[in-house]
């Protein structure tokens, strides 16, 4: 790479690219890139030589005979032109409704979404009311009868049994 004249420079300074050879051959640089080009051109062998065989291929470009167009040619360049921006603007119009059901879509489900998390988490956090009643329910059942007791031997022998099982222990009081 070191006598290759398209690398050519220090190796802070990148050496200028063809494009860049070609806009200073056109007078497209402005005045700074363009000084600064000469300057390089001034030292670097090389790269005079490649912007001497761009200057050629122009100066041969230019000898080539200019191509005549029919009026026929434009005629059908702009309908193709015209034709393919119909094309276009045709399928943009057919996805239009995809893309509106497609957002459509997308928010419905992020709102039922957010239904569901949202009565998942309230489900999962508010307290039961009824937790305690169902809890009860065995004793509550029978009321009545435990109404009728007349002491506390009574309501052993029953725990004793097992009718007030989830309470505590069967084993005794």
């Amino acid at each position: 790479m070191l006598n290759d004249p398209y690398h050519a420079g220090t190796a802070d300074e990148l050496p200028p690219s063809e494009e860049q050879l070609v806009a200073y051959l056109d007078g497209e640089l402005d005045d700074e890139s363009s000084r600064s080009l000469e300057q390089r051109l001034a030292t670097d062998s090389g790269l005079r030589s490649q912007l001497g065989r761009l200057e050629r291929t122009w100066d041969m470009l230019d000898q080539l005979g200019r191509a005549e167009v029919g009026e026929a040619f434009t005629r059908t360049t702009i309908e193709m032109v015209a034709l393919a921006a119909e094309q276009e603007q045709q399928q943009e119009e057919a996805e239009r409704p995809v893309r509106r059901r497609r957002r459509l879509f997308v928010g419905a489900a992020g709102i039922l979404a957010s239904l569901a998390a949202g009565f998942l988490l309230v489900w999962a956090l508010w307290p039961n009311p009824n937790r305690q009643l169902l809890e009860d329910l065995p004793v509550l059942e029978r009321l009545d009868e435990y109404r009728q007791i007349d002491g506390i031997e009574f309501l052993e022998l029953l725990h004793k049994r097992g009718v007030f099982a989830g309470e505590g222990d069967n084993d005794g009081v």
